[in-house]
């Protein structure tokens, strides 16, 4: 008598970030991952309709497992914290930068970050169209940044010049949103 093993979509999950950080984004499929978990793939699809859904879920779940507790005291301190939460994020995975950018390019996940920044500038007196791009912008800092990092086969963060130029980098996009939200005063 065979024992099946049932798994949930937490399952599923879990064990395609665990089997990203092993073989990279380029190694993650369907198959390996059923393979992995003892199951044929289509019982995959019972968790997700699609490989772009379960990259989606992936870097949704790296992102939410990245969340620190909060207690700012301004705007610049909440933002600087989103930024170094989502470059650790980034970096703690392997590819981590290659399936945030590939789960937003498809739609299926990846945007909490830019939600959360642009929401804070919002609140912060931000226009619309100030706080979509300050979010964009702060965005594309970390993520050119960490994709640097990874693309010279650094996973985890760490290095003492790296975060220097990153901190110096960040000072240097919240003060411009900083002169910008002045200006909308």
């Amino acid at each position: 008598m065979s024992v099946t093993t049932r798994y949930r979509r937490a399952d599923v999950i879990g064990r395609a970030i665990d089997l990203l950080d092993e073989v990279g984004l380029s190694g993650l499929s369907m198959r390996r991952l059923a393979g992995d978990l003892g199951v044929q793939p289509s019982a995959l699809y019972h968790h997700v309709a699609s490989k772009q859904e379960l990259l989606g879920a992936v870097a949704d779940e790296i992102l939410a497992r990245g969340r620190r507790s909060t207690e700012v005291l301004g705007w610049q301190d909440e933002l600087r914290l989103t930024c170094l939460e989502l470059r650790d994020t980034m970096l703690r995975h392997r590819d981590g930068a290659a399936l945030i950018a590939l789960a937003r390019a498809e739609g299926v996940g990846g945007d909490e970050p830019l939600r959360r920044m642009a929401s804070v500038l919002a609140f912060n007196g931000a226009d619309p169209e100030l706080a979509r791009v300050g979010a964009r912008t702060l965005f594309h800092f970390v993520f050119g940044h960490v994709a640097d990092r990874q693309a010279q086969g650094v996973v985890s963060a760490g290095g003492r010049d790296e975060s220097a130029d990153f901190a110096t980098g960040l000072g240097i996009v919240l003060g411009g949103l900083e002169g910008r939200l002045a200006q909308h005063a």
